[in-house]
């Protein structure tokens, strides 16, 4: 007699293993339900708020990342403006403009569908990459918010790398 395959419908929870991570890091934490996790990063700019979502049904872990940055209404488009360029940039994940309060969000996902678990080196990567990306973009937004630059002017401004050091 074959050895019988044993498939398990059993799906580990992603966040668990986010609950690890911010214990390595020393982020601050908050596992409001079985299904979402909250965590402040200190950021480089600003701290970053994110939000992590296990959805059981679709089998995502969802993250949502903000930091202290809201369109101001008169410059709602060109902040709009400014989204579309960066999100043509980025290869994974895109920002967003929330409607009610102009706050600016970095979405992303990972689906594990079909019983996939997630590891923690996926886990680190995603929240990382949500991460790095609200840094890189922060002062780009900064510039059309609060400096009245256009949107293709802070893109630009945003693209210079500095060389060596002052």
């Amino acid at each position: 007699m074959g050895a019988q395959l044993v498939f398990s419908n059993i799906a580990t929870n992603p966040l668990d293993l986010i609950e690890r991570l911010a214990e390595r890091r020393d982020w601050s934490l908050d596992r409001t339900t079985d299904s979402e996790v909250t965590l402040v990063v200190e950021g480089k700019w600003s701290d970053l708020y994110l939000s992590l979502n296990w959805n059981d049904d679709m089998e995502a872990l969802l993250v949502a990342c903000t930091f202290d940055a809201k369109a101001p209404q008169m410059r709602k488009d060109e902040v709009g403006r400014l989204t579309n360029l960066i999100n043509r940039q980025l290869f994974h994940g895109h920002f967003d403009i929330w409607d009610g309060d102009g706050s600016i969000v970095f979405r992303t996902s990972i689906i594990l569908s079909g019983g996939a678990v997630a590891n923690a080196a996926q886990c680190e990567t995603l929240v990382r990459m949500s991460v790095e990306t609200c840094q890189r973009y922060y002062p780009t937004f900064q510039y059309v918010c609060w400096a009245g630059k256009s949107a293709k002017e802070a893109m630009e401004g945003s693209m210079l790398e500095t060389q060596g050091e002052a």
